[in-house]
């Protein structure tokens, strides 16, 4: 942390957001600061002090990290709007054996042996390769976060059964595990206000008990016995 604000990186497809407004609600005192960073520079920008911590794609190298695996995503292929596989619901690899697939400099899935035919070229960017799919030219396999944050009205993407997935998590410095990092462990993994490994756990004060009211019949029966 640093000027007073909590600085937390995040892979383009992870979509903050509702982090963020948890954050907003319960560590009001301490901003939160939000930067996107390509999925390749985001573990050398944490260990280099740059950030607090970080939204990842896993797999990444775990030395002097503590990571959370979070959840994985759904991948997809992105096809023009008028290709064959946008009739379907989802798709096998393979069914997009006979495809030219392109692979993006930025790739974030980790393959033993790629679908299809490859295409003619290595486009930079995942975004690159998606204006190359609308032109017809070939198909782009991603998770399906990445094809959304791309998406075109000329292209589509439908999801693959058997593909490898992309798995997202949230890292920090070991030696960083400060009251603020176990805030934000709190918000991301769900738990509650009230939680007994939160910053500073809020409890209601407690209640007092209202006196229990006697009924008329028993006031009765409780002056006869003083009788």
């Amino acid at each position: 942390m640093t000027d007073g604000e909590f600085r937390l990186a995040y892979v383009p497809g992870v979509t903050p957001g509702k982090w963020a407004g948890v954050w907003a609600e319960r560590v009001r005192e301490v901003p939160l600061r939000l930067l996107q960073t390509p999925a390749a520079e985001v573990v050398p920008l944490l260990r280099n002090g740059g950030v607090d911590a970080a939204f990842v794609r896993l797999p990444v190298d775990r030395e002097a990290l503590h990571v959370i695996p979070l959840y994985l995503e759904t991948t997809v292929v992105v096809v023009p709007k008028d290709h064959a596989v946008a009739a379907v619901e989802e798709v096998e690899l393979a069914d997009l054996a006979d495809e030219d697939v392109f692979e993006p400099l930025d790739d974030v899935l980790a393959w033993d042996d790629r679908p299809g035919q490859a295409a003619f070229t290595r486009p930079e960017s995942t975004a690159g390769a998606v204006g190359l799919v609308a032109s017809g030219a070939g198909v782009l396999l991603v998770p399906q976060s990445l094809a959304r944050l791309h998406h075109r009205k000329d292209v589509t993407y439908r999801p693959v059964t058997d593909a490898p997935q992309s798995q997202i998590g949230l890292a920090w410095l070991e030696v960083e595990t400060t009251d603020l990092m176990e805030e934000l462990i709190g918000i991301v993994r769900g738990r509650t206000p009230n939680s007994s490994r939160g910053r500073n756990p809020r409890q209601e004060p407690a209640r007092k008990k209202a006196p229990q009211q006697r009924s008329p019949t028993k006031q009765r029966r409780q002056k006869r016995r003083r009788r």
